[in-house]
């Protein structure tokens, strides 16, 4: 209805122009007017198409509305059933409360009774009891007492048998020590004796230049050395012949090296990887950690003029 009476209004407007126009203004009239037309007509487009979306919105208010009032109804409907579940819940642990209630306070008078009874039952017999440990007592007491102390006698005479024994035991070990130091000290200086022979017999062999110099002896007397040398530290300084030995070790040494021969010190000297020895580890606590001390000489390393003619085997301590 709206866009017949456009139409016609423009129809009218368009009549009248071009009663008062001629032809030229006539057609651009019209092109404008069919502009408008255009205009007018996208516009309508637009309202319908708004019209349409409120008409579908609505629609779908409506059915939402639908819908809330069907989940209230039904949430009402839940809830009050929940109500009344809840209720009867209630009152059934309302009444096992008071049931349990009764059941306690009726056990209570029972044991009660019972406890009374117990009571009574147990004075007696403690009663009866002390009357029998009244009469035995003493004598357990006293029987007890006699095993006890004759107990305690013969742990005594034992611990002092034993502690004597010990002493014995201790005083026969320390003899037989000092007696097996003393002799190893003579054997020493014995073979300290042999060891200078055969320094002497080196020295002649090593005077002939011609002749190939051999060392064999020379590291079997740079062995007994050390072995000697490692005795020594443990044997008590007031053993019989012990500081003879010690005059004969230096004396040997000094021939030893006359010869040509040296003894490289490696005793209590730090380890690195450079050293041409074979090494044995042994983890010490004492030791920080990366720390490694020679601390046992099992084979000496042995150079002649200068020259090693046997490498060390030792044995290193190294910190964790």
């Amino acid at each position: 209805m709206k866009t017949k009476l456009i139409t016609i209004l423009l129809a009218i407007s368009v009549i009248s122009a071009f009663a008062q126009t001629d032809s030229l203004t006539f057609k651009k009239d019209i092109d404008e007017f069919n502009k408008k037309v255009s205009l007018l007509e996208s516009e309508l487009e637009t309202i319908r198409s708004a019209n349409h979306k409120i008409l579908q919105a609505n629609t779908t208010l409506k059915k939402s509305q639908s819908v809330l009032k069907t989940n209230y109804k039904n949430l009402s409907n839940d809830l009050e059933d929940y109500k009344i579940q809840s209720k009867s819940k209630i009152d059934s642990i309302h009444n096992r409360i008071n049931t349990n209630s009764a059941n306690i306070d009726k056990t209570a008078n029972e044991l009660g009774v019972k406890i009374e009874s117990t009571e009574e039952t147990t004075n007696q017999s403690i009663t009866d009891l002390n009357k029998t440990v009244s009469q035995n007592t003493l004598y357990w007491i006293i029987a007890i007492m006699a095993v006890a102390l004759f107990v305690l006698l013969i742990f005594i005479l034992l611990r002092k048998q034993i502690f004597k024994q010990k002493r014995d035991l201790e005083s026969d070990l320390q003899n037989t020590r000092k007696a097996l130091e003393e002799e190893s000290v003579k054997l020493d200086n014995k073979l300290i004796e042999v060891l200078e022979t055969q320094l002497k017999i080196i020295n002649n062999d090593n005077s002939n230049e011609n002749k190939e110099v051999d060392h064999t002896l020379a590291i079997k007397v740079a062995d007994e050395i050390i072995r000697i040398q490692k005795n020594l530290t443990r044997m008590d300084e007031k053993t019989k012949g012990l500081k003879q030995l010690t005059a004969s070790i230096k004396r040997i040494q000094d021939n030893f090296a006359s010869n040509g021969y040296e003894l490289v010190e490696l005793l209590g000297k730090p380890f690195n990887e450079g050293m041409k020895v074979s090494a044995n580890f042994i983890p010490d606590e004492d030791l920080e950690k990366g720390e490694q001390i020679i601390t046992r000489i099992i084979k000496p390393q042995v150079n002649y003029k200068d020259v090693m003619i046997q490498s060390a085997q030792i044995e290193v301590s190294q910190g964790e």
